[in-house]
C-alpha cells in the first residue's frame, strides 16, 4: 500500500485529492498549516477517517514526522493572489509567495530525495498552476513563480529519473476552490458562473475530485514512464 504525503490539504487540490486517494486504498499523511491547531486536526481525522495529520509546519519537521516511509509527494503548494499591476506590486508579496509556493517544495522535495534515491523509487507530483501559459493582466506574482515551480520540476524529473523517480506536474486553472475560485462569486453567482462559462470551453469550473482522480493516477506508479510532464488540468483553457 503507497503511503502518500499530500501538503495544504485543505486548500487548492487538497480537498479533492485527500478524499480519491483513500477510497484508491493509499495511506494518506496531511501537512496543513492550520493542524497545529489540535481541534481542527480532530475535525479533519474525523472527516476523512484513515488520515494522518501532522502538526508541524515546515518542511524538515514534516519529514521528521512522516519519515522516510513516504512513497508519493504531493506538493500542493498555495498562497492568497492579489491582483496588482506590474508596478503596485509589493515585494513582500512577492517574496512571500516565492516562499510558500516555490521554495517551500523545493525545501520538501531536498529532504526526500536522498531517501528515494537510496532505494531507487519515489514519486512527486507538483500542483502548479497554467497560468503562464497565457499571462493575465495583473497576475504577474503568482505566474512567474507558478512557472519557476514548474520548471524546478521539469529540472527535478531529468535529474532523477534514472534512480526511478517520477515526477509531474498538474497544471490547473478554473479549479473551484475557495482560496482562488470561490463557490460565492463563482458557482452561487450568476455573473460568476457566465463569465466563467464565457471564458472556460468546458462552460464550469473544475470539480475539486476530479483533479484528485488525475493526482491518484499520477501517484499510482502504474505508468511510471511518465515523467517530466506538465498536464492541464483547465476545461480547455487556454
Amino acid at each position: 500500500m503507497r503511503r502518500v504525503l499530500v501538503t495544504n490539504v485543505t486548500q487548492y487540490a487538497g480537498p479533492g485529492t485527500v478524499p480519491v486517494l483513500l477510497r484508491a486504498g493509499y495511506r494518506v499523511a496531511c501537512h496543513d498549516p492550520t493542524f497545529v491547531d489540535g481541534a481542527v486536526r480532530t475535525r479533519y481525522a474525523a472527516a476523512y477517517p484513515g488520515v494522518e495529520c501532522l502538526d508541524v509546519r515546515e518542511p524538515e519537521e514534516i519529514f521528521g514526522v512522516a519519515g522516510d516511509a513516504v512513497d508519493v509527494v504531493v506538493c500542493n503548494d498555495v498562497f492568497p493572489i492579489t491582483r496588482n499591476a506590474i508596478e503596485d506590486i509589493a515585494v513582500e508579496d512577492l517574496r512571500a509567495t516565492f516562499e510558500a509556493v516555490l521554495v517551500f517544495p523545493f525545501r520538501l522535495t531536498q529532504l526526500y530525495l536522498p531517501v528515494m534515491k537510496q532505494r531507487g523509487s519515489g514519486t512527486f507530483v507538483f500542483i502548479t498552476s497554467a497560468r503562464p501559459r497565457r499571462p493575465e493582466p495583473g497576475f504577474a506574482t503568482p505566474t512567474a513563480i507558478r512557472a519557476g515551480t514548474t520548471a524546478f520540476a521539469l529540472a527535478l524529473a531529468k535529474e532523477t529519473a534514472a534512480y526511478g523517480i517520477q515526477v509531474n506536474v498538474v497544471a490547473p486553472n478554473y479549479l473551484y476552490s475557495e482560496l482562488y475560485y470561490p463557490r460565492a462569486a463563482f458557482v452561487d453567482d450568476p455573473a460568476g458562473r457566465e463569465a466563467i462559462a464565457a471564458t472556460v470551453p468546458a462552460g464550469r469550473l473544475g470539480e475539486p475530485e476530479e483533479v484528485g482522480e488525475l493526482v491518484s493516477f499520477l501517484a499510482s506508479g502504474r505508468s511510471p514512464f511518465t515523467t517530466g510532464e506538465v498536464i492541464g488540468f483547465t476545461g480547455g483553457w487556454p
